[in-house]
């Protein structure tokens, strides 16, 4: 006969950062993430607008003011409104996973996905030639001042690709958005299965 479970077990929570916190860590990095990028952006816009383009570290790096209608490579220049409705739609996927997040990584990396993607909304939304379909400013250019090695970029790209990157890593490595790992909870089923090489095992050959 099964023992009964003990009154009032419940199902055992994902082990794992409380929730509160994770999301804490989540809102905390897309903040800091967006007003270092509207900060760099006014700098931007006040030091290099009207003047060429700033040579540095010998020439790996330029400071170049554009302004970029599409995403990068200028692709979809003629559809800039299509872009905020997509921003829209991940902002609304980042906070669905939200209610389940107590992972700090996966905090870390939705928070800098999230905080990209607001910055350069925040541009489409607010800036010139009008709502929803601003030009995005970017002006870091790398080994040509004028974006034709790399796509001239700005923080809110790089805090996009930090955060994608952190995250396909995650995945990679098993973590779950829940505190768990696929690794480890594959591992506990099979440390709690019997062997048949145990005592139920040599009891069941001499049965035999």
């Amino acid at each position: 006969m099964s023992e009964a479970p003990p009154a009032g077990s419940g199902p055992a929570e994902p082990a794992g950062t409380p929730r509160r916190r994770a999301v804490t860590v989540l809102l905390g990095i897309a903040l800091v993430a967006l007003l270092a990028d509207l900060g760099t952006k006014h700098l931007a816009l006040v030091a290099l607008t009207d003047r060429e383009p700033v040579r540095l570290l010998g020439g790996a790096v330029y400071l170049s003011l554009t302004r970029n209608s599409g995403a990068a490579w200028s692709i979809g220049a003629d559809h800039t409104w299509v872009f905020p409705l997509i921003t829209l739609g991940v902002v609304g996927w980042i906070l669905w996973m939200a209610l389940r997040l107590r992972s700090l990584p996966w905090a870390v990396s939705l928070g800098l996905v999230l905080g990209g993607a607001l910055g350069n909304l925040t541009d489409r939304i607010f800036r010139a030639p009008g709502w929803f379909v601003g030009h995005v400013v970017d002006m870091v250019s790398l080994f040509d001042p004028y974006g034709r090695v790399w796509p001239v970029f700005n923080l809110a790209d790089s805090a996009l690709v930090c955060g994608v990157v952190l995250a396909v890593l995650l995945e990679l490595t098993g973590r779950q958005r829940d505190g768990s790992r696929v690794g480890r909870a594959a591992d506990g089923v099979a440390a709690a299965e019997p062997t048949t090489g145990g005592p139920a095992g040599a009891g069941q050959r001499e049965r035999a």
